[in-house]
């Protein structure tokens, strides 16, 4: 029994590890637009040095703990791609510094606190706990985020910013972690992904009922087409009223003026001295 739950363990570690490297290279096409372009434009650095932020802060997490080995490799490897990611994008976003300042505040400062902290002010399995604890808020507050992209998508009706293959991916991912730690019995990896699971299905879901709808702005550009056009047909009937009504004016003006100067009637006024 504790052979095959053993097996079971590293067979969902390993699908874990095969799904989060699909989903760290799932960012490729953006980046690949960047070069293009030239420019970072509207894209932002925030994802990815959270993204290297948290696979630094798991393998802290792992090197504490003595038996999930594999968290140690996916991280690893999500840390080298995170940072060839932050590198890229530094190299073409026109203002670095902003960039800058989030690595410095959160990988430098944030993750350096954090190592100190508990390198002195804890020991032994308290340590593992703590950074445990924090590795499951951080995680909870990145599976939340999604929950803005879940708006936009039910106020616009469209789906153009939460590709399906994406939406997938982490659910599968959310899937294998949560039961690589319910076997190894470490709440502090399956409690998170039970969360990243639900939000996973709710886009699915999301995707699939407003797939085929049109966006909200689309809707609206239709209905101001469909007034301009009615307007445009009234335009022409209330300009030849107007034409008309004129016509009528000078007419009436015109019958009013004698044609012949000498049928106009002369006042004389008379002057007494």
């Amino acid at each position: 029994m504790t052979g095959n739950l053993a097996h079971l363990t590293l067979a969902f570690g390993l699908l874990g590890n095969v799904v989060s490297f699909m989903v760290f290279l799932a960012p490729i096409p953006t980046f690949y637009k960047v070069y293009k372009k030239k420019s970072t434009e509207g894209f932002q650095s925030v994802p990815y040095v959270v993204g290297l932020f948290s696979a630094m802060l798991w393998i802290y997490y792992a090197l504490l703990k003595t038996n999930v080995m594999l968290l140690i490799t996916i991280n690893s490897v999500g840390c080298f791609i995170e940072t060839l990611y932050i590198c890229f994008f530094l190299f073409y976003a026109p203002k670095k510094m902003e960039s800058l300042k989030l690595i410095v505040l959160l990988i430098v400062i944030g993750f350096g606190l954090i190592v100190a902290l508990t390198q002195f002010l804890a020991s032994g399995v308290t340590r593992g706990v703590i950074v445990g604890w924090i590795c499951l808020v951080f995680s909870l507050c990145v599976f939340v985020a999604p929950l803005g992209v879940v708006r936009q998508v039910i106020k616009t009706k469209s789906v153009e910013y939460m590709p399906i293959l994406l939406s997938v991916a982490l659910t599968l991912s959310a899937v294998m972690w949560f039961f690589y730690g319910l076997l190894l019995g470490d709440f502090n990896i399956a409690i998170p992904n039970v969360l990243g699971f639900i939000f996973g299905v709710l886009q699915m879901i999301l995707y699939y009922m407003y797939k085929n709808k049109k966006p909200v702005a689309d809707e609206k550009i239709t209905t101001s087409e469909a007034k301009n056009s009615e307007m445009g047909q009234k335009i022409p009937e209330f300009k030849d009223q107007k034409i008309i009504d004129v016509v009528k004016l000078e007419t009436l003006m015109h019958s009013d003026i004698p044609k012949d100067p000498s049928n106009v009637p002369s006042h004389t006024i008379e002057v007494k001295a």
